[in-house]
This record gives C-alpha cells, sequence and structure tokens, in this order.
C-alpha cells in the first residue's frame, strides 16, 4: 500500500515506518498517513492515521544531541508505569530502538483527542471557565505528586534526595555545553543557586515541564484527560514542578505568554498565590513555594531554551521557529537574577 508522505518532508521513508508498524501491530489497516504536528522545540511528533486507528510518534531528533538528552525510551517507560494511575496519560503501544526504520529511536501511542492551550492566558476558553482550568491543571499535579513511585515499579527512575543540588549541577553543565554567548546572569545564578537549596528532601515523580501547552483537556470540559511530553521527567523534589508552572506570573505575555502585568481578575485567570494555595490544599504539603523554587525553574529554563538556540544553529532543531524562542533564554534568566535580589 502506497503511502501519502515522502523521505524529504520527513527525514526518513515512510515505506519502512509502515511496514515496521505492520509488524508490531498486525490489526492497523489500509494506507498510512503521517503528518508531523508543528510547535515542539524537542522530540519531532507525527500523527499517524490508519483507516481504523490513528496513532501518535515521537522521536528523537537528528543530528548531535547532548548527553541524556531527548530520551524518547524514558517517556514510554514513565507513562507505561502510570497507565492505571490517577494521571492520565495516553496508552503507549510500542517502543522501538531501531536507528534503521526513523533514523532514531521512537515509541507509538494511542491518539486522544481533545484541547492542547499553548498560551497561559487561555484565549480559546471562555473566561468563565479558565479558572477552572487551572484548578484541573493544579489538581492533575498533585495527583502526580502523590503516585507511589516505588509501587509502580520507578524506584531507578531517578535518585531519591538532593535533587536540586544535582539539578543545578546539571544544568550548569548543560549551560557550559550548549551556550552561544556569555551570561551575566546565569553565572550569577550558578553562584547563587547552590548556597540557597531548602533542607527538604521530599521525594517523588517530578514531570519537568508541566504546563498548559503539555496538557490535553477534555473536548468541551474543563477537565485533563492527558499529560503529555514526559522527556524531563525524573524522580526529585514537588515543588519543582509548582516552581515551573509559577514562572508564568513572572513572565509578560511576550516572554513565552507570561501573566505579568495582565488584568487577572477581569480575565477570569488566578493569581499565583490561588494556583499554588489550590495545589497545596490537593497535595497536602506544609512546604512553602520559595523564591528559590521559581528562580531555580527559570534558571534551568533559560538553559533548556539555550539549548534550542544551540539545534538552530546546528540545523536539527524541531521547530522552525527555534532561534527566536532561544532567544528568550536571556528574559528568563533575568527574572531569575531579578528574584536572587530580593
Amino acid at each position: 500500500m502506497a503511502d501519502t508522505t515522502h523521505l524529504t518532508s520527513f527525514e526518513f521513508e515512510p515505506s519502512r515506518l509502515r511496514q515496521w508498524l505492520q509488524a508490531q501491530l498486525p490489526d492497523i489497516r489500509g494506507e498510512m498517513r503521517l503528518t508531523r504536528i508543528g510547535g515542539g522545540q524537542s522530540n519531532p511528533t507525527f500523527f499517524v492515521d490508519f483507516d481504523e486507528q490513528s496513532l501518535v510518534l515521537r522521536k528523537q531528533p537528528p543530528g548531535p544531541l547532548l548527553p541524556s538528552a531527548h530520551a524518547v525510551d524514558r517517556e514510554f517507560r514513565i507513562q507505561r508505569a502510570l497507565a492505571g494511575t490517577a494521571v492520565p496519560v495516553p496508552e503507549m503501544l510500542v517502543f522501538c530502538d531501531d536507528r534503521e526504520v526513523v533514523g532514531t529511536p521512537f515509541y507509538v501511542m494511542r491518539r486522544l483527542h481533545g484541547r492542547v492551550f499553548p498560551h497561559y492566558a487561555l484565549p480559546e476558553v471562555p473566561s468563565t471557565e479558565r479558572r477552572a482550568c487551572y484548578e484541573a491543571m493544579a489538581d492533575t499535579l498533585a495527583a502526580l505528586h502523590a503516585v507511589d513511585w516505588q509501587a509502580v515499579g520507578l524506584e531507578d527512575y531517578g535518585k531519591p534526595g538532593n535533587f536540586f543540588e544535582r539539578q543545578v549541577a546539571r544544568w550548569t553543565r548543560q549551560w557550559h555545553a550548549s551556550k552561544t554567548g556569555e551570561s551575566a546572569d546565569i553565572d550569577r545564578l550558578i553562584e547563587w543557586l547552590p548556597r540557597h537549596v531548602p533542607p527538604d528532601q521530599t521525594t517523588s515523580i517530578v514531570h519537568g515541564d508541566f504546563r498548559f501547552g503539555n496538557l490535553m483537556f477534555h473536548p468541551t470540559e474543563p477537565r485533563v484527560i492527558a499529560v503529555l511530553d514526559w522527556e524531563l521527567s525524573t524522580l526529585g523534589h514537588p515543588l519543582a514542578d509548582v516552581g515551573y508552572c509559577s514562572m508564568a506570573w513572572s513572565m509578560r505575555p511576550h516572554e513565552f505568554d507570561g501573566l505579568r502585568e495582565l488584568d487577572l481578575p477581569a480575565l477570569g485567570l488566578p493569581a499565583r498565590d490561588e494556583f499554588v494555595a489550590r495545589y497545596m490544599s490537593r497535595s497536602g504539603r506544609a512546604q512553602e513555594l520559595q523564591a528559590f523554587h521559581v528562580a531555580f525553574s527559570m534558571f534551568r529554563f533559560a538553559v533548556i531554551l539555550e539549548g534550542v538556540a544551540a539545534r538552530a544553529r546546528a540545523g536539527n532543531a524541531a521547530s522552525a521557529d527555534a532561534a527566536e524562542v532561544g532567544a528568550q533564554a536571556v528574559a528568563f534568566a533575568r527574572e531569575a537574577a531579578a528574584l536572587t535580589r530580593i
């Protein structure tokens, strides 16, 4: 059966993928229709449609990669482990580490149909429903952090304890490996963060990129039906995820769609304290979200964005606007450094 795509569009030969899928999933029928999903900065993602089945494929990007980056095998593993828990995830079908199929390791999952909101202001949602979407986001994050990671077979998914110390060291190394220029703000954070790590050593599963753009909501209800993009997940401190979610209130709309300077009550959006309070009430945690947690998240995100810029320069970024997005590392580093002076 002929496919509707070709090598020049997708960096691999679709007929090889179809043959492999037919061997792994013998119930697929008909012509394969392959569509690249835009907007991602990391692992290229595709809709793979057949006559009676709709699938999604996520693969590593081509070209040289930073150590431990783009770990699609970990994405597949954790989503399979979370199946049956209170955390909504897509159904994982099959993983492939044979580079002969599409050029890199990849996995295939069942496609879900719902809404993904890329902007924290939620312009696509009626103002009367926006707060409920934020509450669903907070509740889903609390559900993730409540999962018994040992019981679901993830006892070796990361190292319990000393999470922030290890993460600051890791992202410092990533900065030096991928930076395209110097930054006094990053230098300040590299010096400040290790000296202000909170003493609490709570361990949970952390998503690592928990935000609206990685949540799929029900087609008509303010309810999360899937948490997506688990590339940065590990075992760590739950307030790392909360601090990451909280970055949006520190950034302006032109800085990765932040909420700063918007009229939140008029838009039906909660304040940061309200979102954090909702999470805390659902999680039962007594720890306080500190400036450290937000500054660390901004530092980490700035380094991630700098990596996007480096991939754009190398010509193998997953999105055409990678250079523009990578330039926003400057804004996140600036705001993170400002928090260290409070």
